[in-house]
């Protein structure tokens, strides 16, 4: 049974014959006479009563009318709702990603691109294990997969995305004690707040203090990432996190350094090889513009001779600006 025999076989119904449902579907007689037959031999049933020339609904063709009205409805909808996905007017993007990198830069892509495009609805699954992430996306449980580099690439397409900038936060009031920059050959002895052990962002910065010939004394130890910036702005030792949570932290009194030299850790995505869904192929557009206009103002700022951490202060708040200004013309309008 396919959808062409449930379309002519209501059409015969709801004409009252084979001749006016030919002429309304624009197709030859013989044809939508041979559908349905093939439709009653396929079933092995009798759907129609052949009484002289016309045609009577037999019992079991009673009974199909109710369900394939129903399969025709539910096929319009999946049709309409393809549509809108196309259109960007719906649809669900899955998204697994390191713990750390959900906060930033992920949530920032998700926010902008929700704004852009507010009626598609986003999964995101977070983990602290490269493997189960890439396991994730090879199931095809997410599409995209957000992972620090190298991207495991066997059997999967990796795009390589940002070189994520960290830097160092410490306890309110503590100025005078971190210079700017602060080496990180200085950072042995210092008191360090960290995530969970065999997590990848603890893995990459106690493997980047161990280059500078750093042994991390890792003071306290937390398994929820959301306490570590909470503990160390209550005096509980120094962290290493991202800019962006880096900022956070200073408008909470946090003192905030570079390292010298930098530490950066590249990012990328990863998905199955193939066509990515249009709501994926657009959210990664969004996520590249993201990052360009970031980069981009930083680096303007950095020529007036701010620091680093001064161009990002400059450039989130100008973004901030910008989405409180949208955000009120949208108000406006509705």
């Amino acid at each position: 049974m396919d959808l062409r025999q449930i379309e002519y076989f209501l059409a015969v119904v709801d004409c009252g014959g084979v001749t006016r449902a030919a002429e309304r579907l624009q197709v030859a007689q013989p044809s939508l006479s041979q559908a349905v037959r093939k439709l009653e031999r396929d079933l092995d049933v009798e759907l129609f009563h052949r009484v002289g020339r016309g045609l009577v609904l037999a019992p079991a063709g009673e009974a199909l009318v109710g369900p394939a009205r129903t399969i025709l409805r539910e096929v319009g909808s999946a049709e309409n709702a393809v549509r809108d996905v196309g259109a960007m007017r719906g649809g669900r993007i899955d998204i697994a990603s390191l713990s750390d990198l959900s906060s930033d830069p992920l949530s920032v892509w998700v926010a902008k691109f929700r704004h852009q495009y507010p009626d598609i609805r986003f999964h995101i699954e977070e983990r602290d294990e490269t493997a189960d992430v890439v396991s994730l996306v090879k199931s095809g449980a997410c599409e995209l997969g957000i992972l620090a580099l190298p991207l495991p690439t066997e059997d999967l397409v990796g795009e390589e995305l940002i070189d994520q900038q960290l830097v160092l936060v410490c306890p309110p009031g503590t100025d005078t004690r971190w210079p700017e920059p602060m080496p990180i050959a200085e950072l042995s002895g210092v008191p360090f707040v960290m995530s969970g052990r065999g997590t990848a962002t603890r893995d990459f910065i106690e493997r980047s203090l161990r280059l500078h010939g750093v042994e991390p004394d890792v003071a306290v130890e937390v398994r929820q990432r959301g306490a570590v910036l909470p503990i160390v702005l209550a005096g509980g030792g120094v962290s290493i996190v991202a800019l962006r949570s880096g900022l956070d932290a200073s408008l909470r009194g946090g003192v905030v350094r570079e390292l010298s030299p930098p530490l950066t850790r590249k990012m990328g995505v990863v998905h199955r090889p193939g066509r990515i869904t249009e709501g994926s192929t657009a959210f990664l557009v969004c996520a590249r513009t993201s990052i360009g206009e970031f980069a981009t103002s930083v680096a303007s700022h950095m020529t007036d001779g701010v620091s680093l951490l001064e161009a990002a202060k400059l450039t989130r708040e100008e973004g901030d600006r910008r989405l409180r200004e949208d955000n009120a013309r949208t108000s406006d309008d509705s």
